[in-house]
């Protein structure tokens, strides 16, 4: 598949397309030199995964959306995820762009902006121009420039300095149309001191035909700034999902990533963190579940320029049926980061004798006075565990379900919404045929 196939307009129309949505000239300038690039760069390279074989064209075009007057009125896909509405704030993105946004008043009087990216870059241009794209370049492969040219409603996510939020601020992405475009592009700005918890879902139902989600998260934490960021995939088998996060964090700035991978369909993503500052943190906890024919590609990184910086990686992922993957952790440490500290784990429990999964871990040393550990294994759902358990009084399927739930444990446990932890619950036992 070449890159040329995969682009589903021409500059022509993505001029008049910005035009239609008021968008400012910087942005419109940004869409069409980023589809210039998508026609000249090649698709991006995953470690054993052939990407050019998957469905990459299923774009669709832009679709008029209908706003939702009140939360009532929105599809039951995204009632159930909600439950209990929380009282931070919500953002609602519906195909081709935000249908619902609420931003509790307090919050607002703080300055804490919580709204859609396309109304961000119209009524915030100057702060979203001074972030957007600079942290996933579009010039980094065709899927990253066609994102940038394509982007759509998304989420945009400022916290003023010294500002601590301690709700949990929510988004949900829901495609339901395959012939609607559905780019969302999500943009988290910490200023210093502040604190955040935000959490996403991403969710496909109804659909009638292939679609393809090219999706960007961009969070910047400034110094002393804390972020917890949640996110969930759940889309359908007729959905692709290639998602790129990225992190960059300033002095003694934190991120925590909490991501659960729970799609039908093929999937690769990348969570990266790039640790700038002076004592940066970061934590990133991964969960996924593949089953049926299911390729997945799974990629956390850590890049460490900071001196005394530390970066915690934890993979969990559950195979079953014929479902493979590939599971990747790399720790980075610059030349200059003394005091560095960089750990990973990454387990891979196949459930199937025609289940595969491959666990990577890579250290990148370029500093002596660091320390850096790993850890890897791929195996079997251990028969002796099993046994024991059985002989306890406990059937067999209760004793792999309860070896499966105790393996996925210390993820599970950090989701910092209770509604979001028995959402992930029942998405594993739905993808482990439980």
């Amino acid at each position: 598949m070449t890159t040329q196939t995969i682009l589903p307009v021409d500059s022509e129309q993505l001029r008049t397309l910005s035009g239609q949505k008021n968008e400012p000239t910087w942005l419109t300038d940004s869409r069409v030199q980023a589809l210039e690039l998508a026609g000249r760069l090649g698709l991006p390279v995953y470690e054993k995964t052939k990407i050019e074989r998957w469905e990459l064209s299923a774009y669709g075009q832009h679709q008029p959306v209908q706003q939702l007057s009140t939360l009532e009125e929105a599809p039951a896909a995204i009632a159930e995820l909600l439950g209990e509405q929380q009282e931070g704030g919500l953002v609602i993105q519906r195909n081709s762009g935000a249908v619902f946004s609420k931003l509790s008043p307090e919050l607002a009087a703080k300055g804490v902006i919580f709204t859609d990216l396309e109304t961000a870059a119209r009524e915030h241009s100057d702060l979203v121009q001074k972030y957007l794209h600079t942290a996933v370049k579009a010039d980094e492969s065709s899927v990253a420039a066609l994102h940038a040219a394509l982007w759509n409603g998304g989420v945009f996510l400022y916290v003023p300095k010294n500002v601590e939020i301690e709700e949990p601020l929510q988004a949900v992405f829901l495609t339901d149309d395959a012939s609607a475009a559905f780019v969302p592009h999500v943009l988290v700005i910490a200023e210093s001191n502040s604190s955040v918890n935000y959490v996403d879902n991403y969710v496909s139902s109804e659909l009638s035909a292939p679609i393809f989600h090219n999706g960007v998260v961009e969070v910047f934490a400034e110094a002393g700034a804390k972020v917890r960021y949640a996110s969930v995939h759940q889309f359908d088998k007729l959905a692709t999902d290639i998602s790129n996060r990225r992190a960059v964090l300033g002095n003694d700035a934190s991120i925590e990533w909490i991501v659960g991978e729970l799609n039908d369909g093929n999937t690769a993503s990348n969570t990266m963190t790039i640790l700038r500052g002076n004592g940066s943190t970061s934590d990133a906890k991964i969960i996924a579940v593949g089953s049926g024919n299911q390729k997945l590609n799974y990629t956390t990184q850590a890049q460490h320029f900071g001196k005394s910086s530390a970066s915690q990686m934890i993979t969990r992922a559950v195979m079953r049926e014929e479902a493979s993957s590939i599971i990747n952790g790399i720790t980075k440490i610059e030349k200059g980061a003394t005091k560095a500290d960089g750990q990973q784990t990454e387990r891979v429990l196949m459930l199937s004798g025609k289940a595969r999964g491959d666990a990577n871990p890579i250290l990148l040393i370029d500093e002596d006075d660091v320390t850096a550990g790993h850890a890897a294994s791929v195996g079997q759902v251990n028969q002796e565990q099993i046994y024991y358990l059985m002989s306890r009084g406990v059937s067999r399927e209760d004793a792999e379900r309860l070896i499966i739930y105790g393996f996925l444990a210390p993820v599970v446990s950090e989701i910092p919404l209770e509604g979001l932890q028995q959402q992930l619950q029942r998405l594993v036992e739905r993808k482990l045929g439980q």
